[in-house]
């Protein structure tokens, strides 16, 4: 056999055991307990998902999957814990573009990269921003409340799941676009962000429908507006800002899944399957439509795409309002 020939051959042998390799080791997935780390304090709407999401997966592949809260510095803290995990999809990230994408963005150096440094796996949900105020503030609409802000400039204040997130930014645009000076308070989380509001220890909050319309239906908080190109369906009455002339503000958020970065190629299209079929699974839509939101459930490379597009845009943002996380 002459020298080429042995190394076609040899490479095919390399080849054919490698795949042999990855389908035995696919076969074998998930064959010890599976963690999904939330960087977020528990009680939030991405917490809340990746508990419905790790409850179904338990059933279909009978190994338990954990969710691990790992909060801290707008999603850092366990954002990093999943980078230096092995590759081998029984450690997951449950996160959100707050803190995935915007939240590195806004941080000088970057401290890791969205794409290179994790497997993306698939964006299942995603939703507008939902302006909630609280009850006592004298407006009934988000024209009042601006007019309102504008007469008083500095004087209210609005709440954020964290510095650079994107319950910050989508309220710092907001009021850059309509022409009025709110102060920003950040919180650690979105429960506590949430609370601020009702409390009145601050008087807006961008947040999501099926985070805070419970309140408001209790009174606790008046939903003014929304961040999306349409209304919902599940909140039919609220208008959009675009609906009020302030163009340029459907900002979203989305929640998705990610694995450290190496992932093999099999445990990906695995893992991507399930959460499709998951995502596609009546009760499971239909909870996510009441709450505001729509199933996304897309392929990694599409959610690669999107984050590559969606990251130019708040990049404008944070250079614009001089966002800097230390």
């Amino acid at each position: 056999m002459c020298v080429t020939g042995r190394y076609l051959y040899s490479l095919l042998v390399i080849c054919v055991l490698g795949l042999a390799a990855t389908s035995a080791h696919t076969q074998t997935y998930p064959d010890k307990p599976i963690k999904i780390v939330v960087p977020f304090p528990a009680g939030g709407p991405t917490d809340a998902y990746a508990r419905a999401i790790a409850q179904r997966l338990q059933q279909a592949w009978d190994q338990p999957v954990l969710v691990e809260n790992r909060a801290g510095g707008t999603g850092l803290i366990g954002t990093r814990a999943v980078q230096a995990s092995v590759a081998d999809g029984h450690t997951l990230l449950f996160t959100s573009n707050s803190a995935h994408v915007v939240g590195a963005l806004a941080r000088n150096p970057m401290p890791y990269d969205p794409i290179k440094d994790f497997t993306p796996i698939s964006m299942l949900i995603r939703y507008p921003m939902y302006l909630v105020i609280h009850p006592q503030v004298p407006a009934a609409t988000i024209q009042e409340f601006i007019a309102l802000a504008k007469k008083k400039p500095g004087q209210y204040t609005y709440s954020s799941v964290g510095l650079g997130s994107g319950t910050h930014l989508a309220c710092a645009l907001f009021g850059v676009t309509a022409g009025i000076d709110i102060v920003h308070v950040p919180y650690k989380g979105a429960s506590p962000a949430q609370t601020a509001v009702v409390s009145g220890e601050v008087k807006l909050m961008c947040d999501s429908v099926g985070f805070s319309q419970r309140l408001v239906d209790a009174g606790k908080l008046r939903g003014v507006a929304l961040t999306g190109q349409q209304r919902s369906k599940a909140v039919p009455d609220i208008p959009t800002l675009a609906e009020i002339g302030l163009q340029g503000v459907d900002t979203y958020t989305w929640l998705g899944m990610f694995g450290p970065a190496g992932m093999p190629v099999s445990i990906v299209s695995k893992l991507n399957h399930e959460l499709v079929r998951i995502m596609a699974l009546p009760d499971l839509r239909e909870r996510v439509s009441k709450e505001g939101s729509d199933v996304i459930a897309d392929q990694p490379l599409e959610f690669v795409a999107k984050i590559q597009d969606e990251s130019n845009i708040w990049l404008k943002i944070i250079r614009g309002q001089g966002v800097t996380i230390e």
